[in-house]
């Protein structure tokens, strides 16, 4: 990226190019691709049916929580700025867990009783890591931009301050979050269906949790920002998983 000015805007054609929107859309036609690859490629125990049934579920969960967690990360400014502004701004954080409530909701009205993460698991997690490539071309036009630091680093941003690149950040755990979830389930015979995307749940929302100190937020309740009080419901809803991975590492500890 050396070299390249933030907010990164290119012209084409006398069309100055928004490349973060252009990336957002990659990222969701690229996720989709690779899932539909991966589906070919396994044998999935969920009818086509019922997977269309969980995938429309999760995208109204995801719609809706995108937004609506988004707004609570400051409501004040987001009611200042309008119901467009409103509708116009969204969260990774809230789509994942609204999604998987959308899925968990879609699943009951079925009666699908199969875990179906796994599969989408793979593909969050590429179109994530696309979808902040863009937002570290858009600078500081996007929130995903960290405080003021005087560390090897802290980069420019687009404000001639140097910031923490929140979204290279997470790009670097990303990549070797995918590495190590696609080597677990290479060998995770022995585990029940639906670990791996627990696994990412855990592992990226409590990386989030972390990172959030990092950003300049300016909305706090309890002393968390609104992403990280998610966070914290989300290891609670998994609340199950986390006692048995406890209870598993202990084990393997005690045979060594």
């Amino acid at each position: 990226m050396a070299g390249i000015d933030l907010p990164f805007e290119p012209i084409l054609f006398g069309v100055k190019l928004n490349m973060h929107l252009i990336l957002e859309y990659l990222a969701f036609f690229v996720a989709f691709r690779y899932y539909v690859i991966l589906r070919k490629n396994s044998a999935d125990s969920i009818s086509s049916n019922n997977r269309l049934s969980i995938i429309i579920g999760a995208i109204f969960g995801a719609l809706f929580f995108s937004r609506f967690v988004a707004f609570l990360e400051n409501p004040a400014l987001h009611l200042e700025q309008g119901w467009l502004a409103i509708l116009n701004n969204k969260t990774i954080m809230g789509g994942l867990f609204g999604g998987l409530l959308g899925v968990e909701l879609a699943k009951k009205i079925i009666g699908e009783k199969q875990s179906s993460g796994d599969l989408f698991t793979l593909p969050i997690i590429l179109g994530i890591i696309i979808g902040r490539v863009g937002c570290f071309l858009a600078g500081v036009k996007e929130f995903t931009y960290g405080t003021v630091t005087s560390s090897f680093m802290g980069m420019n941003l687009g404000d001639d301050l140097y910031r923490h690149p929140i979204a290279l950040y997470e790009i670097v755990f990303l990549l070797f979050l995918f590495i190590g979830i696609r080597r677990f389930q290479k060998q995770a015979d022995s585990f029940k269906s639906g670990t791996s995307f627990k696994i990412f749940m855990l592992f990226y929302f409590g990386f989030r949790f972390c990172i959030e100190f990092l950003k300049p937020n300016t909305f706090f309740f309890l002393g968390l920002s609104s992403i990280q009080q998610l966070c914290l419901i989300c290891w609670l809803y998994y609340y199950k998983t986390i006692i048995q991975a406890i209870k598993y590492a202990g084990k393997k500890l005690h045979l060594l």
